[in-house]
């Protein structure tokens, strides 16, 4: 009987030290993929497969690529779509790798090059409800959207239109519009420190001090960066991007530690400002 008792109070014990990890794993469902560190936010490439296919043009925004994870879970979704007179090529980067850490990604192309980014918000929201509804692998209840230059002025109208988005993300965002103090949607805007399109000092500075109703909100300026420098493949833009959408859109708060306290400038970023802690 002595026996039975000893193991009794280990198994008591043990009670404990394993509870937290069963609560931690339930709070956060939404959790897709490995612990980061600071190589992985960085890298080309996450943990999951990719399969993509391509979207026909359709009524309401002008097809493109969606790309999903290889797996029996749900993902948030991204649209994103590209700049003036660009095409989804100019972002078709994101789609394989953000999808690779466990989001459905949409890169479209817009009705007309000359769309403005009023049209290219309500085109990314279309491509968001296309989404949701023909790929079973979206959580519809866990949305963002990107865009570049007049893309990125159509990620901001978007979250005015939506404000159940999860997350936006203007790269070097073009509008005539300087004040969005409607926006709550947790809003990364990335600027190029030598943009001679849509100047910091006019757009992506602006956007970002307007933002008063949102409190999670961030401005990355690229050192030395140009008006494409934003949209482009560089561990800067990987980095901050990805952590962003697994912070707002995951709940993931194993990222908010690349988000959280804000950097300093270095060799790569000449200036950032944010409303942490997010946590």
């Amino acid at each position: 009987m002595r026996i039975k008792a000893v193991l009794a109070a280990l198994v008591l014990a043990l009670i404990p030290a394993t509870a937290p990890a069963v609560a931690s794993a339930a709070a956060n469902p939404y959790e897709r993929g490995p612990a980061p560190t600071a190589a992985s936010v960085e890298a080309s490439r996450g943990t999951f497969a990719v399969t993509q296919a391509a979207i026909p043009r359709q009524s309401n925004f002008g097809g493109g690529t969606i790309y999903t994870p290889t797996s029996d879970l749900t993902f948030g979704a991204v649209a994103i779509s590209p700049g003036f007179t660009a095409t989804q090529s100019s972002v078709a980067h994101f789609g394989p790798r953000l999808a690779s850490y466990g989001f459905v990604v949409v890169t479209i192309n817009t009705l007309s090059g000359w769309d403005d980014p009023d049209s290219r918000g309500r085109q990314l929201l279309a491509a968001l409800d296309y989404a949701v509804r023909t790929n079973p692998r979206v959580d519809a209840t866990r949305l963002a959207v990107m865009g570049h230059s007049m893309g990125g002025g159509g990620a901001l109208r978007a979250s005015v239109s939506r404000p159940a988005l999860q997350a936006s993300i203007p790269l070097a965002g073009w509008h005539t519009t300087k004040n969005w103090s409607t926006v709550g949607v947790p809003t990364l805007v990335l600027g190029g420190q030598n943009d001679p399109t849509a100047p910091n000092s006019q757009h992506s500075l602006p956007f970002y001090t307007s933002m008063t109703a949102a409190p999670d909100k961030a401005f990355l300026e690229l050192r030395g960066g140009d008006h494409s420098d934003p949209r482009s493949d560089n561990v800067t833009v990987r980095k901050y991007t990805l952590s962003w959408l697994k912070r707002f859109v995951d709940d993931d708060l194993r990222y908010d530690q690349f988000l959280c306290p804000a950097p300093a400038p270095n060799t790569l970023i000449s200036a950032y400002r944010d409303t942490c802690p997010h946590a």
